[in-house]
């Protein structure tokens, strides 16, 4: 328990990723309370805002202390964007960011889909994308590597870390959601698992982790956590729904260069 009663965050480090500043955190070390109780960073939420504001400091801090933490208004799309001097309020439109300046602090925001750290230690560039099926499919990770490498990183330096996210025992999606990826692709069949009549399971952290690999990204890890069934450490969307609370937290994975 840190000081004045609040639990320390946890951050949830990779291999491949040590020796930067990074983590994946989850909902355990915050001020929310109630259904979001714990470190809810969604400002789209209906959390407290100053609850979410306070959790970011905090979250921030646990990372990399005295950085300037850098998000993104996140719409499932695959736009990357260089980060940018933009504050919370007025945070572009994309669902990934790359730097290659000191100090500052890439932050995505998940409640089941997948996030992505990425660095190229030599170079000095480092990455951050949200992965969530229509990203995935859509190549959100394919354009962080390009936006990598037009900062100077090359992709064969790359290793990327996916983290806490869904996992297949979790993530029910219907014929529909199987035909679409197996047409874009007859391989991404290997992805689902057989479910209930007319339902499949699919494993988002392995259809990520291929996809990096695929784009030329030798060195890859999936850290293998489940947002859906840990309530006591990470916020879950599907969770949240199938237990018809009002609202869902979001927590948030930080990668930067000190």
């Amino acid at each position: 328990m840190a000081a004045g009663g609040v639990e320390a965050v946890e951050v949830n480090a990779a291999p491949l990723l040590a020796g930067l500043p990074h983590g994946f955190l989850g909902r355990r070390g915050g001020v929310s309370t109630g259904d979001l109780a714990g470190l809810n960073v969604g400002i789209g939420s209906g959390d407290d805002p100053q609850a979410v504001a306070r959790n970011r400091e905090r979250a921030g801090a646990a990372v990399l202390p005295g950085a300037r933490l850098t998000t993104v208004y996140q719409v499932h799309s695959a736009d990357c964007l260089v980060a940018g001097d933009w504050g919370s309020e007025d945070r572009p439109r994309a669902d990934a960011l790359v730097t290659d300046r000191p100090g500052v602090l890439l932050g995505i925001l998940t409640a089941d889909c997948a996030p992505v750290l990425f660095a190229d230690r030599a170079a000095g560039v480092i990455g951050a994308a949200h992965a969530g099926w229509k990203g995935a499919i859509g190549g959100v990770t394919d354009a962080t590597i390009a936006a990598m490498e037009a900062l100077g990183a090359r992709r064969e330096a790359i290793v990327a870390t996916v983290g806490p996210c869904i996992a297949q025992v979790s993530y029910e999606v219907d014929e529909g959601f199987h035909d679409r990826f197996v047409r874009e692709d007859g391989g991404n069949a290997a992805y689902f698992a057989a479910g209930l009549e007319g339902h499949y399971q699919f494993d988002l952290e392995a259809y990520v982790v291929a996809r990096l690999r695929a784009a030329g990204i030798a060195q890859v890890e999936g850290l293998g956590l489940d947002t859906y069934a840990a309530p006591e450490r990470f916020y879950s969307f599907r969770r949240a729904t199938h237990r018809a609370e009002p609202d869902y937290g979001r927590q948030i994975s930080l990668i930067g260069l000190g």
